[in-house]
């Protein structure tokens, strides 16, 4: 039996709970263009509109968001794979009562483990859907198997980009290599840029609309515009406060334009053609390719 039938049968013997948590994936072509502070500030805007959020940091190669957050957390999901902690355990619960949960380098080794170790894993997973109504993945930048993977399994991604052309030429280049995918669906894959670090709408409009035309052109791929943050000096004070700007200037211009985004993204017709898979189904879908990530 492969890797892959093992993970269905698992997902078979655990039904995850209903209702499923929604997964955000939240990522970017380079590093450096907002891309930690977006899930940061959208989870506290979908935690004043009261949703249960958690956000799983999946940039093994650095720890924004407990940076951002203020908070160190005590364990990682590899003691949860390793160490036998409980998904309780490797929650760190941060301001807002967000919760907070660092991958570690754990995710990565899911493909070696085994059906036991699945079972277990698969198990603590489907307790985050009765924990969280909604999960946001924190990506690494760039275009690594380990993110690509994540993109593919979440199914609703947003796409932080600036009007730096490096930054519009790295994430065409994501959104080529997503496209290229095995396992990626265009048809199950809600794509939304967000314009950060603009000085207005219509700076923030004409750098979506530089992505859209090439995605649309060389690659035939939809994506839509979720809108902007501008550049705002009370997020720099924020992060420097460690602190995230909606909780420490709600009225900031930033903080507005995070807060218009969350009603957006929880707007009823927009959710209608949502797909809900859930974090066990989720996991499943990261370790069915997790051979080429370990």
């Amino acid at each position: 039996m492969d890797q892959a039938e093992q993970l269905r049968n698992v997902i078979k013997m655990h039904p995850a709970p209903r209702p499923l948590a929604r997964i955000i994936t939240v990522t970017s072509g380079k590093g450096g263009v907002g891309k930690s502070n977006t899930s940061i500030n959208l989870a506290c805007q979908f935690k004043k509109m009261g949703q249960r959020v958690l956000i799983l940091d999946a940039d093994f190669g650095l720890a924004n968001i407990e940076i951002m957050f203020g908070t160190v957390p005590k364990h990682n999901l590899c003691d949860l794979i390793y160490q036998g902690k409980s998904m309780q355990d490797i929650i760190t619960w941060g301001p807002m009562d967000i919760g907070f949960i660092s991958g570690g380098s754990g995710i990565a080794g899911l493909s070696n483990l085994s059906q036991d170790y699945l079972n277990y894993i698969v198990q603590n997973l489907a307790e985050l859907d009765a924990i969280a109504d909604i999960v946001i993945i924190d990506t690494g930048a760039g275009i690594s198997d380990a993110v690509l993977d994540f993109l593919v399994a979440s199914g609703e991604i947003l796409l932080v980009a600036t009007p730096e052309p490096t930054s519009i030429t790295d994430s065409y280049s994501l959104l080529k290599a997503l496209n290229r995918h095995p396992r990626f669906s265009r048809e199950d894959s809600k794509i939304k840029v967000i314009a950060n670090k603009v000085s207005g709408d219509i700076e923030g409009e004409i750098m979506y609309n530089k992505i859209d035309t090439v995605a649309s052109r060389y690659l035939k791929l939809p994506i839509a515009y979720l809108g902007a943050i501008p550049q705002d000096h009370q997020l720099e004070d924020a992060v420097m406060q460690q602190m995230p700007v909606s909780i420490y200037r709600p009225n900031a211009k930033s903080a507005i334009a995070y807060e218009k985004m969350a009603y957006i993204l929880m707007d009823k017709e927009y959710n209608k053609s949502l797909v809900k898979r859930g974090m066990a189904a989720f996991f499943s879908h990261i370790a069915a390719g997790g051979k080429k990530m370990g």
